[in-house]
């Protein structure tokens, strides 16, 4: 049974990747294979820490995906456009952040919605670190106008 629908936290900046549906994605019973969602989770978890943080940090710091939950909702077919994950994080745990992405449509539909969780690491020793409290910022929401 599927959860309930997953809602960006006000107090987080909601980051959006468009995401592309290619041939490659299409399994059998032609619809994207879910071995592609899973793919589009890390990307998308990587591409939000990608823009918010400066290289040095990115050096300094990795992050390790401890685990994945998808709920697939509705199928995304071949040649669909205008499909886009939506992502924002929960709270830090000790090394550990859950990030939250809901898939969906061009029409805004949620096609699919997921919960990883990440660890962090130092990126030369793969040692779990805290999350430093200064981590939190670049994901925050901004001032509302």
């Amino acid at each position: 049974m599927a959860r309930a629908q997953l809602q960006p936290r006000e107090d987080r900046e909601v980051f959006v990747v468009p995401l592309d549906v290619r041939p490659e994605h299409i399994d059998e019973n032609g619809h994207v294979n879910n071995v592609v969602y899973v793919g589009w989770l890390q990307d998308v978890g990587t591409a939000h820490w990608n823009a918010r943080f400066d290289e040095a940090t990115r050096t300094k710091w990795s992050w390790v995906a401890l685990r994945h939950e998808i709920d697939y909702l509705r199928g995304i077919e071949p040649g669909a456009t205008g499909i886009a994950a939506r992502t924002w994080v929960g709270d830090p745990q000790g090394p550990r952040f859950n990030r939250y992405v809901r898939i969906e449509d061009a029409e805004g539909r949620l096609c699919a919605q997921g919960v990883s969780e990440w660890c962090l690491v130092e990126a030369k020793s793969l040692r779990p670190s805290r999350i430093p409290a200064d981590m939190l910022g670049p994901f925050a929401a901004g001032p509302t106008a």
